[in-house]
């Protein structure tokens, strides 16, 4: 019985939030962060200002790219960024 091992591709790569910037307003981004992730004030504050800072990690794009549409309207500067693909195994 021979093992035999399968690259699954997924349609969907997971994708993340990274906030770059938060910007002059910057209680308006931790409100958004707090809405986004479920933390507290006072730790959504602190995420958002180091930056660059992971918000979200391994949603849909189109749930990253709500949750960065929702960042700048709050005038921060945020990007998804998709994970990059497991290199295939050598033969």
């Amino acid at each position: 019985m021979a093992d035999e091992y399968f690259l699954l591709v997924c349609d969907d790569v997971p994708n993340s939030v990274v906030l770059t910037d938060p910007g002059p307003c910057a209680l308006n981004v931790a409100q958004v962060v707090r809405r986004l992730t479920g933390l507290s004030l006072w730790h959504s504050k602190v995420r958002s200002t180091q930056v660059p800072a992971v918000i979200v990690d391994g949603v849909r794009q189109e749930v990253a790219e709500a949750a960065v549409a929702a960042l700048h309207a709050a005038a921060a500067q945020a990007e998804v960024r998709g994970r990059s693909e497991p290199d295939s195994p050598e033969a």
